[in-house]
């Protein structure tokens, strides 16, 4: 079976299931990525609860602590002033999945025996990943067997493994062997390689942590770990309930890095033993007094409250979830399948305590070391935004929470104000190449527009004046020192030698990008002083005098904004990436073979730096970010221009390039590049699924359908919207969050509809038309020849 695009799938469509119908050895490191089961706070990677006996680069191991890690040294062959010298990575941790099974003398081993039948289901309504098969041992023992992992949704510190097996056709002895394994080495990640292609790991290896503390007391474990560097504590805990055994034993120990408890039962053809397992992780960054005795606690408790009690707690989350964020598409199975998986996967990855962000790999893979980047702002906050504005929230206030980093780098490289890092965990820069980290200075910039779309959709103006003002503050002041006045660029605003989002294209002048961002920034915080002055003078006065703001600053913002240099060609009719691109040779992307990209591992960054080539896009992601500055003929000038020269080495690339093709009527290749951010993972297109998902991408999974498709864009105080859908879709079903209301859409072929579920009425624009919407009525515009016309109906 193929997706409509022709390519070929890798687990049947289905509305809401991703499926794996056998277990295959050379797909098994991809499924581990796949079948993650997380939760924002911890996560898990799909590996087998059993174990194998296959090679190691068949299978990777891991249970990650979102924003836990360990320190490392960056080391440079030539050193030199401001270079990140101290790294962040998030390590593998202590795991407590493992329940290996004895069926009498023979270890229960998918590599051996006979696999009689086999599946395993990741459920998005259920937010479980169960696995149900039938095995025959070499000996001839036939087990059915079925293991249903979930990681908590409403509990973030816990997660359960159900392990049920039947005897077939004999009377024996079944042994559950659960462990907590401490002896955890990092990386998988052969150094070399690391060094080769930085996407995949951290370049972290051997042992991270030293063991504190073990105990093994009944049918409770736990241990108490310590990183070596960072000097952060973790404590894991496990319980366990058996049932349909009364006639079983235990036996513990614990002892150097392990923990284990045995249970034993006499098991008889035809009957079930239910093994429950619950697992809890605590830190030292939580805000626990004691972690060991939090960690105890919670699989006490969970125990108690039993697998049904968190199974319901974990749907009733899940159907709320479902409720603001799912869209529906009536005609492509395979776009609706790949929408779920990428909205689900970003629930699993995102943080939702205020100190912790989504990393580039989610909680599924270490690529990137687990840093976060600016792909949260740009995006994927979008989508927390229109759908869960208290996680978007929650992420935003992260950044806050690191700004007197950003403020200390800004220091470190000679400037005013604050500058965020490029990568990093906890605060600081942990980029070793500033061609392509640091200097990529439109972070600051990003987390300002991602702000003042939130405070747009929310109207949440507490959070902008008790948080969200500082940042606008300290980043204009970083832009307006940054900057300078160029008497032979007309004595306009310039900012020099800094690289746009296109990593392939480094430490130029005046990136277009950069600088219509950097404006954007500069009037913003013009802006928010004048309305915090006006509004609540006394906490601008606060704020003022904490962060020695003056009001001659504030004028200084507003000349930088309005003589900010913002390049255009005027021969070839578009904006230059920046003022060097268009005098570089270009370049037929066509005519680079197949198997030497993506090109930043096969050639030299001087080889790539000199031609007109972009990983991503560039002006493109700028026209998309500001639609409202630019017409429907520019951007097609400039898609025409760019979109030939782009390599789309960068997963970032492909929903860009969806929407704004969409926008200028190039409605095949809007399609195309949807859905190749749509199935990216799951169709595995760039054949490295296997080292996590790519959480940016499945962010802009959603903005292609909801802002590309959907046609949805924010005004100065109004939604509007110009869909249209792909030809072969019927129809697309999606709810937004704006200003507290929830809004309900539905565009179809012929017509396209709006029902305010929640709120207060409110004003849309759609296709040019005003609407007023009130709660509990539809209205719906009918589209005929040569115009469309507005019906309303109520519901």
């Amino acid at each position: 079976m193929n997706t409509s695009n022709g390519r070929k799938i890798i687990y049947p469509f289905d509305e809401w299931q991703i499926k794996e119908t056998e277990f295959n050895i050379g797909t098994n490191y991809r499924n581990e990525t796949i079948f993650t089961t997380a939760n924002g706070y911890m996560g898990m990677r799909g590996n087998l609860e059993e174990g194998y006996s296959g090679p190691e680069n068949t299978t990777f191991n891991a249970v990650y602590i979102n924003g836990f890690y360990e320190e490392y040294d960056i080391d440079y062959p030539e050193g030199g002033y401001g270079l990140a010298q101290k790294g962040q990575a998030m390590v593998k941790v202590a795991d407590a999945r493992m329940v290996k099974l004895m069926i009498d003398d023979e270890p229960l081993d998918l590599l051996k025996g006979k696999i009689r039948s086999y599946e395993r289901i990741l459920h998005m309504k259920k937010g479980t990943v169960e696995r149900n098969f039938t095995w025959e041992s070499p000996g001839g023992r036939i087990v059915d067997v079925s293991i249903k992992r979930m990681v908590s949704l409403t509990r973030p510190h816990l997660a359960f493994i159900f392990f049920s097996v039947v005897p077939v056709n004999f009377d024996g002895q079944l042994k559950f062997i659960s462990l907590i394994n401490g002896d955890i080495q990092n990386s998988r990640y052969d150094k070399k390689d690391v060094e080769k292609d930085v996407r995949v790991g951290a370049g972290i290896e051997g042992k991270v942590f030293r063991t504190i503390k073990t105990v093994a007391d009944n049918t409770m474990g736990f241990m108490v770990q310590e990183t070596n560097r960072s000097g952060f504590k973790l404590a894991c805990a496990v319980e366990h309930k058996i049932s349909c055994g009364l006639d079983h034993s235990v036996l513990t120990e614990a002892k150097g890095d392990m923990v284990r408890v045995d249970i034993t039962v006499k098991a008889s053809k035809g009957k079930c033993y239910n093994l429950s397992k619950y697992i809890s992780y605590y830190t030292s960054r939580d805000d626990v007094e004691n972690i060991e005795e939090s960690a105890i606690n919670e699989v006490s408790r969970a125990k108690q409250d039993g697998i049904k009690v968190m199974e319901d707690e974990q749907k009733n989350f899940l159907e709320a979830f479902w409720d603001d964020a799912d869209i529906v598409v009536e005609g492509d199975a395979a776009a609706e399948q790949g929408i779920r998986y990428s909205l689900f996967s970003l629930l699993q990855s995102a943080g939702r305590d205020k100190k912790t962000g989504i990393a580039a790999k989610g909680l599924t893979g270490e690529g990137y070391g687990g840093q976060y980047f600016w792909d949260t702002e740009i995006y994927m906050l979008p989508f927390f935004i229109y759908t869960r504005p208290e996680t978007a929230k929650n992420l935003l206030l992260q950044r806050y929470r690191t700004l007197d980093a950003a403020r200390a780098r800004a220091l470190e490289l000679g400037h005013k104000g604050a500058l965020f890092p490029w990568r990093t965990i906890d605060g600081p820069e942990c980029s070793a190449y500033f061609p392509a980290g640091t200097a990529q200075y439109h972070i600051n910039a990003d987390i300002v527009y991602a702000i003042k779309q939130y405070v747009k959709a929310t109207q949440d103006q507490e959070f902008l004046y008790n948080f969200g003002a500082e940042i606008i503050f300290e980043t204009a002041r970083f832009w307006q020192d940054l900057g300078s006045y160029i008497l032979l660029k007309g004595n306009k605003f310039c900012i020099n030698c800094v690289t746009g989002p296109d990593e392939y294209t480094a430490l130029v002048d005046n990136n277009a990008y950069t600088n219509y961002m950097a404006k954007m920034n500069l009037e913003y915080a013009v802006e928010v002083a004048k309305k915090i002055k006006m509004e609540r003078p006394q906490l601008y006065a606060a704020l003022a005098s904490k962060i020695g703001l003056k009001d001659e600053e504030i004028c200084r913002w507003e000349k930088a904004a309005r003589n900010m240099y913002l390049p255009f060609s005027e021969e070839l009719g578009i904006i230059p990436q920046d003022d060097s691109f268009l005098y570089k040779k270009k370049i037929d992307i066509d005519l680079i073979p197949e198997d030497q990209f993506p090109l930043l591992l096969h050639w030299h960054y001087l080889n790539i730096y000199r031609h007109q080539l972009c990983k991503q896009p560039d002006v493109l992601l700028l026209m998309l970010l500001m639609r409202e500055k630019f017409t429907p003929e520019e951007i097609k000038k400039n898609y025409d221009y760019y979109e030939p020269i782009t390599t789309h080495d960068s997963s970032l690339s492909p929903a860009v390039f969806s929407i704004l093709a969409k926008e200028i009527g190039y409605d095949s290749k809007a399609y195309k590049y949807f859905i190749q951010t749509a199935r990216m993972d799951l169709d595995d297109y760039n054949g490295n699924t296997k080292d996590g998902i790519h959480a940016a991408g499945m962010g802009g999974t959603w903005l292609a359908a909801v802002f590309g498709f959907g046609g949805m864009k924010v005004g100065d105080g109004e939604l509007c919207f110009s869909p249209k859908l792909p030809v072969h879709w019927d129809s697309m079903t999606f709810k937004v969050r704006y200003r507290g209301r929830k809004l309900l859409v539905k565009v179809q072929k012929s017509d396209i509809s709006f029902t305010l579920m929640e709120g207060d009425p409110l004003k849309i624009r759609c296709l040019e038309e005003e609407m007023f919407l009130e709660k509990g009525a539809m209205v719906k515009k009918v589209y005929i020849s040569g115009g469309h016309k507005k019906c309303t109906t109520a519901e």
